[in-house]
């Protein structure tokens, strides 16, 4: 796939991730009682990044966990005949806890919702908040973010990729035609 345009570069991810921790400390009024759950693959680093500045701003650490969603996607099958697995670890117990899901781009809110079927599968959070870097519309269910570093404008013919360095060996956002496979 060919980038046609580069959407943030690294600084402008660094004040998204910024804005959205200072933004989930305002909300929850403090870090009490909070934890955040990447979606692998590039949730993971995001959330990462996300309680690297709430620590820095409230001088609290705030757990992350990581959360494979991939056996419960309802497009499992589309996907391959053997998917490949990521793990989950949470080593902390979600129940009763404000958890922020933690995403790179919501498109359809499938992903989201595989995640929600996830966590409750792991606890009993007492509210589940959603963090994405970018927010492109399209959704096909009723899932709305709680956070959002940048909303794109997409059509159905696009493709938004977040790059990060510890995927990817970049870090920027860029979005593309899509030419054959599955739009993200």
């Amino acid at each position: 796939m060919i980038d046609k345009a580069e959407i943030m570069d690294e600084s402008g991810i660094v004040r998204a991730v910024t804005r959205i921790a200072h933004e989930i400390i305002e909300k929850n009024k403090g870090v009490e009682n909070v934890a955040l759950i990447g979606i692998q693959r590039r949730g993971v680093p995001l959330a990462r990044m996300i309680a690297e500045k709430i620590r820095g701003v409230e001088g609290k650490s705030v757990p992350v966990g990581i959360l494979d969603i991939t056996l419960y996607r309802d497009d499992l099958s589309m996907l391959s005949e053997h998917p490949i697995i990521n793990g989950t670890e949470i080593d902390f117990p979600i129940n009763d806890k404000k958890i922020v899901l933690v995403d790179d781009v919501l498109y359809t809110g499938r992903t989201v919702r595989a995640a929600i079927d996830a966590l409750m599968d792991s606890g009993r959070p007492k509210m589940v908040q959603l963090a994405v870097l970018i927010d492109r519309g399209h959704r096909e269910l009723p899932i709305r973010p709680d956070y959002v570093g940048k909303n794109v404008p997409t059509s159905k013919f696009e493709v938004v990729n977040v790059k990060l360095a510890e995927i990817d060996g970049v870090t920027c956002v860029t979005i593309s035609d899509i030419e054959k496979g599955i739009s993200h």
